[in-house]
């Protein structure tokens, strides 16, 4: 239980640095940023490749395509959604809207255990009331406490409703990944972990190659685009590529190998609860970036989020025992 709970620890502050990059490069594009990430993460997999090769080579053709759906959903579509979003809307409310997660994954989890006769992961509704009351309560006092109030009226209104949608594409997106992803690793034998961090990575370069292209031929033939973009590197190739592989190697491959080790040990509610680690880590970083401290509001949020999700380890500690 609680390897699984470090583990899943460790990919939220990896995967919260995701949420300060479209900040840092705010004139590149959510499609150039996935693009950027997934290239580096995908080269990355290749030199790890040689290292798991007594492994990938025993994956089938089923796990192999697989890999791609997991890749182009979970990572491609999940992060250019997210990035436009932060980039439309601002970062509070996709991070309010991604922060829903817990809940999200945690209720479809249940719902779809309680379908399958999965009785023995299935946690009754009224024992995950409370602590998914708490995430989600301290999810609202961080989003509109006094230091948010005027964030959500800051953007012009089409910029807004556009940024919304996308980040609920990337909550759907990041639902079904988790899940899908877990019910894969649960059903094969231990160890499969690194290997399959490393698959996902194999099947994202190509994915992320074709991304990088479609966008430049739509920029090259359906409009002006952007004059101060030089593709691919655009007006800062040195942040633009250091970012990408730090990104590349610690929230996507790292981040990706933490996640499946907490995959393979945890019932995949509580691992929806555990997302709200990502949550919690993109918070910290962000008083790092703006320079201050949280105020009050913040933090009765965030002692309600790691209240919620310490309800929730020992609801279903209680439950495995």
């Amino acid at each position: 239980m609680w390897v699984g709970v470090s583990a899943a620890l460790g990919a939220g502050l990896l995967w919260g640095l995701i949420f300060i990059v479209p900040l840092v490069l705010g004139d590149y594009p959510g499609v150039v940023l996935a693009f950027g990430r997934y290239t580096a993460f995908g080269i990355l997999a290749l030199g790890l490749a040689w290292v798991d090769r007594s492994v990938l080579v025993k994956l089938s053709r089923a796990d192999w395509i697989e890999a791609v759906k997991l890749s182009l959903v979970g990572n491609i579509f999940y992060y250019a959604t997210l990035a436009s979003a932060i980039q439309l809307a601002g970062a509070p409310m996709p991070t309010l809207i991604i922060g829903t997660l817990p809940v999200v994954i945690a209720v479809s989890a249940n719902l779809l255990d309680r379908r399958s006769g999965r009785v023995d992961r299935v946690v009754e509704w009224r024992r995950l009331a409370l602590p998914l009351t708490l995430i989600f309560s301290g999810l609202m006092v961080v989003q509109f406490g006094p230091a948010h109030a005027g964030d959500l009226t800051a953007s012009v209104a089409g910029d807004y409703l556009a940024g919304l949608g996308l980040a609920v594409l990337a909550v759907a997106c990041w639902t079904w990944y988790p899940i899908r992803n877990s019910r894969w690793l649960q059903a094969r034998p231990p160890g499969l972990s690194r290997a399959w961090a490393t698959a996902q990575g194999l099947a994202t370069l190509p994915l992320a190659l074709l991304t990088g292209l479609a966008y430049a031929a739509w920029e090259r033939f359906a409009g002006p685009g952007n004059a101060d973009f030089n593709w691919p590197f655009g007006p800062q190739p040195l942040l633009f590529v250091s970012l990408m592989a730090m990104t590349g190697l610690a929230a996507s491959w790292l981040g990706t190998l933490l996640w499946n080790k907490a995959s393979h040990l945890l019932p995949a509610a509580l691992l929806g609860q555990l997302i709200v680690f990502e949550t919690l880590a993109a918070l910290l970083y962000a008083f790092f970036w703006y320079e201050r401290l949280p105020v009050a509001s913040e933090l009765v949020g965030i002692v309600l989020l790691v209240g919620g999700v310490l309800l929730g380890v020992r609801i279903f500690r209680v439950r495995a025992g």
